[in-house]
């Protein structure tokens, strides 16, 4: 399997999911502001994959840190995480991952920043080695929720081109398919980027999974013909109530789901649960170019002139959700009570610790 993001040498490298399915192609990141423009310009996405892609590029951007003391290299460190943050706003294990490096910055400050920055570099690598096994924990945990023989839609990719590998949703499918079940998947095409057809498409078929693409605006004929059995997404952001961000679209594939009397779940690391907010309401939803609407690539296909809305993500509300399939377990209704249990407040920050969680 390729890799998503790794280090080379000195520097960041990536594969441009711009460029799939039509080849494989490796950004180089040379500079902490090419991995920014990176995660703005979609060249790499999802939101584990984004908080892998903070924490390397802080890295790398403390190299370029030229600071005799510690006060010195903690104000430039500042500005780069300033900057970092602003990349992109929904996904919020970016926050977690800045967060993180910043933390760690202050945990050092008797050392030299020399120090510091190796040990920052060190921290980027730990950041996408525990994302993998968490996804696989993921995928374990989710085993469970999967028949034996069974149709899964799902929306968006969240596969390990959205991670650091494995995958969340992917990667609960994967678990599935490597533990022998006979899975098909529907995967929506998820206009206006295409992750669905282009990446989630490109995935399965790599892992000799079945797989049929179908049109956003299908799986209610689908489901309306009891020919999906469960819908699994990830997610980029939970709120504390069970309120879930995730791709443009999710929200009408959760209604049509639970109309339709089918398990609707979501996959994602403990990290994507943001304890700080109350409900969906208070998510910030990316409204991006309207020109991913009105263009396909270079070419026009509306009318010129045409105005459009271009929100990246949506609000599934809690009430919608059979499940939330976590590294530590699988949390169910009611999801305010049953979040709470999962963390604690440190002292400092707005850090979580998690608890184990309760049956």
């Amino acid at each position: 399997m390729f890799a998503t993001i790794e280090w080379k040498d000195d520097h960041v490298i990536m594969i441009d999911q711009r460029k799939l399915p039509a080849r494989i192609e490796y950004l180089l990141c040379k500079k902490y502001q090419d991995v920014i423009n990176a995660i703005k310009k979609m060249a790499i996405r999802g939101a584990p994959a984004i908080g892998i892609a903070a924490a390397m590029g802080l890295a790398l951007g403390a190299i370029s840190i030229k600071a005799r003391t510690f006060e010195a290299f903690r104000e430039k460190f500042k500005l780069l995480s300033d900057e970092m943050l602003l990349a992109r706003p929904t996904a919020v294990n970016l926050r977690w991952a800045v967060e993180r490096m910043s933390a760690l910055v202050e945990m050092n400050s008797n050392k030299s920043p020399d120090e510091i920055k190796k040990i920052l570099r060190l921290e980027s690598e730990k950041v996408l080695s525990e994302d993998i096994e968490i996804n696989k924990s993921i995928g374990k945990n989710g085993l469970a929720l999967i028949p034996d023989r069974a149709t899964i839609l799902t929306h968006c990719n969240a596969g390990a081109l959205a991670t650091g590998g494995y995958g969340t949703a992917l990667g609960v499918i994967r678990a599935g398919h490597e533990a022998g079940k006979l899975i098909d998947v529907l995967v929506d095409e998820t206009r206006p980027w295409l992750q669905g057809l282009r990446l989630t498409a490109f995935e399965l078929m790599e892992e000799g999974i079945p797989m049929h693409v179908i049109a956003d605006n299908a799986a209610g004929l689908f489901m309306r013909r009891q020919k999906i059995d469960l819908v699994i997404t990830g997610a980029d952001r939970i709120a504390a109530n069970g309120d879930v961000a995730n791709k443009i679209g999710t929200y009408q594939v959760a209604v049509l789901a639970k109309e339709n009397g089918i398990p609707f779940y979501i996959a994602a690391p403990l990290s994507t649960i943001d304890m700080t907010i109350r409900d969906g309401d208070d998510i910030p939803i990316e409204e991006r170019d309207p020109c991913e609407i009105t263009h396909m690539k270079s070419c026009t296909i509306g009318p010129k002139g045409v105005k459009a809305l271009n929100p990246a993500f949506d609000i599934t509300p809690a009430k919608y959700i059979s499940g939330i399939i976590t590294e530590k377990g699988i949390v169910r209704p009611p999801y305010k009570s049953e979040i709470k249990k999962l963390f604690s407040k440190e002292v400092h920050g707005s850090k979580f610790t998690v608890k184990k969680l309760q049956s």
